[in-house]
């Protein structure tokens, strides 16, 4: 089977490769065309763009980038006529994979949506959309086959793929020592992947480090981001750190987390860190977002279990005060760490167990063959 697979973020670019992986052991003529990133291709996908040069964030950012993203919509079109794949595997990234899987349902391609673009947060209408344009809708969130079960849509709930990964991974007993991190508890910051958002959030949350002097405040590093663009923003501060593809690591060794709003606040609640959400975007983007968005919070720790788990600061709470009590509380309120451990431990329980790589391979193994 040829499989063409579309994703624009990094998160996307784990569950996918994850997905290659499993699917490769269920079809061994597999071949993969993808729009993506370094861990689909490691797994032997044809990458054919990198979603760093897909990624525009915000109504702002998005209308700026129009004629970029129209232009590469019709260059996606015209590979898929050109390799002539017998599916098209749409992951998330519903601004582009909407409008190309209008066209290939009607141009007679084979479509499966792989995480479902979050229509229960805003735009709700296109669900029946997706119905319309969809063969198969694989979602990986508990509550998303009821939200489309009230259009008709009969979609499939394999749990979260990120399970998988946090249940198997295993700390590097030498990442302190090789990083020089030693010495000093660790705050992990987790800033964002693009620079726009880094920008916006990381001078806030390096702006208290001076009030926990006994902590080093380590930042996760975007892999598309050059160390020099962090240290514009650091300076030389000995006690602010960078590593790079380690963030598993660096939250298995924090204290706690300042974490953008997005899949990392996911990750760090299942790898038991407690954390503090931070969102901040451009006024203009969240004006019109604060109108639009229909859910009552915003990070999917908080979202999954239907209450507030972990603490959101968004946009105007987003403030040195406010992130500096916040985490106080995280680090040294035990009462108050003990019982966000607890609730991350029910939240791995409604998430289901490990497997949702595989389940969904199988699920769109037994849909190709029928």
């Amino acid at each position: 089977m040829k499989y063409y697979i579309i994703v624009g973020e990094a998160s996307g670019d784990l569950h996918a490769s994850n997905l290659i992986k499993a699917l490769k052991k269920l079809d061994g003529e597999a071949e993969f065309r993808a729009w993506g990133g370094d861990l689909m291709q490691a797994e032997g996908a044809e990458l054919i763009k990198h979603f760093r040069d897909l990624a525009f964030m915000g109504f702002k950012e998005v209308i700026v980038n129009l004629g970029t993203i129209f232009k590469n919509i019709r260059y996606c079109k015209e590979d898929i006529e050109n390799w002539k794949p017998d599916v098209i595997i749409f992951v998330d990234y519903p601004g582009f994979n909407m409008r190309i899987a209008e066209w290939a349902k009607k141009t007679g391609y084979k479509t499966i949506y792989y995480i479902s673009p979050q229509v229960w947060a805003w735009k709700e209408g296109r669900a029946k959309k997706l119905k319309r344009d969809i063969d198969k809708m694989i979602v990986i969130l508990p509550f998303e086959k009821d939200f489309y079960k009230k259009y008709g849509f009969e979609v499939d709930y394999v749990g979260h793929p990120l399970l998988d990964v946090t249940s198997h991974f295993q700390p590097d007993p030498y990442f302190l020592d090789s990083n020089q991190l030693t010495g000093k508890k660790i705050v992990a910051l987790l800033p964002g992947s693009r620079k726009q958002e880094i920008l916006k959030k990381l001078p806030i949350m390096l702006s208290i480090k001076k009030q926990f002097p006994d902590y080093k405040f380590v930042i996760a590093g975007a892999p598309s981001i050059e160390p020099s663009f962090y240290k514009s923003i650091t300076g030389d501060n000995e006690d602010t750190s960078i590593v790079y593809n380690k963030t598993y690591d660096l939250l298995s060794y924090s204290e706690a987390a300042m974490v953008t709003s997005g899949t990392a606040t996911l990750e760090t609640a299942l790898l038991g860190v407690p954390e503090v959400v931070c969102y901040l975007g451009s006024k203009f983007s969240y004006e019109i977002g604060k109108r639009l968005v229909k859910v009552a919070f915003i990070s999917l720790v908080n979202l999954i279990m239907g209450k507030m788990i972990v603490k959101e600061l968004i946009q105007y709470d987003l403030t040195s005060q406010n992130l500096s009590a916040e985490l106080n509380k995280l680090l040294f309120n035990s009462h108050y760490r003990d019982e966000m451990k607890a609730n991350y431990h029910l939240l791995r329980e409604k998430l289901g167990g490990v497997g949702a790589s595989e389940r969904a391979a199988n699920e769109i193994n037994s849909f190709l063959k029928k």
